[in-house]
This record gives structure tokens, sequence and C-alpha cells, in this order.
């Protein structure tokens, strides 16, 4: 596994991205930190990003 970021290629170490990958779930998303307090639908009242296509602010 290799990564391009500068933690990975400066110093050739296990990143953050590298584990990430390693964590993630058959469907895609990462289970790291799971909250009771996350609502899967939740989104900021002031959240009007065009920029974020489609993303979830």
């Amino acid at each position: 596994m290799a990564c391009a970021c500068p933690h990975h290629v400066h110093r050739n170490a296990y990143c953050k991205h590298m584990a990430a990958v390693e964590n993630a779930t058959e469907n895609g998303t990462l289970d790291a930190f799971p909250s009771e307090d996350y609502e899967d639908d939740a989104e900021p009242e002031d959240c009007d990003r065009e920029d974020l296509g489609g993303f979830p602010c």
C-alpha cells in the first residue's frame, strides 16, 4: 500500500489515509469513531454549498 501524502512520502510511514482504506467497510463507509449522537441525515441549517457536488456539509 502506498499514499501520496507528505507523511508517507517523506517519512515512509503508515498514514491516516492508509488506515482509512484498511478500516473501510464493504459498503465504502468508515466506522472509525461511531457516535451515538450522529444522525446520518443531519445537515447544518446554514449549509448552502453548491460546490460540494451533492456531498453533505
